[in-house]
């Protein structure tokens, strides 16, 4: 009889503590759904960024923080595989040589825009705001133009397995930033109340 009540309070005690962590769960999603929303991408968007619910809540400048934060994790994985590509890959010669080349190249102008594109983000000014969110959009938006151009390089090229995924590869970066660039302009729109008090 005292395990059935022990069962029974235990059962009881789940039904009370099980819809309260649903709820927070639910909370923080609905958090990164709302910041997703203004994406292109958005189940990406919210598949990448999940994580950062809790912390970001509805901050445009969390949010537009950790888009370029992610894109730029994503971006360096790519980069690094473009670099394996160029050392140990037999097929990547003539056309496709100068395409990976170029595409290294472009990529390592995309670390160093989203780079800077996070130093701004960290250091968000109320005297400077907009000349900040200036230079964010034109960094922003060169990363984004530097994987295009690298998927342009393959265009001509004869397609094959590894071509096929270098390919997925380099897009799925562009998304990426697209998404950051999104989320970025949506701090921009949201103004200088998107900012902590001084």
């Amino acid at each position: 009889m005292a395990y059935a009540k022990k069962n029974l309070t235990f059962i009881f005690s789940a039904f009370l503590i099980i819809p309260t962590l649903l709820a927070a769960v639910n909370g923080d999603h609905s958090y990164v759904e709302d910041a997703c929303s203004v994406t292109r991408y958005r189940d990406l968007c919210i598949h990448s960024l999940a994580s950062f619910s809790s912390t970001a809540k509805n901050s445009p400048s969390r949010w537009a923080r950790a888009g370029v934060s992610v894109t730029l994790g994503e971006t360096k994985n790519v980069a690094r595989y473009l670099v394996y590509l160029k050392k140990h890959s037999n097929r990547m010669k003539g056309k496709a040589g100068v395409a990976l080349s170029d595409c290294i190249e472009v990529f390592e102008n995309a670390i160093d825009e989203l780079h800077k594109s996070l130093g701004v983000l960290r250091k968000l000014s109320r005297t400077t705001f907009a000349t900040q969110m200036g230079d964010l959009n034109t960094w922003l938006s060169a990363a984004l133009t530097d994987g295009d151009t690298c998927l342009d390089g393959f265009e001509e090229v004869q397609r094959g397995k590894q071509i096929k995924s270098l390919q997925n590869r380099v897009l799925r970066a562009t998304r990426f930033t697209s998404n950051a660039l999104a989320l970025a302009n949506k701090l921009a729109a949201t103004g200088l109340r998107s900012l902590p008090d001084p």
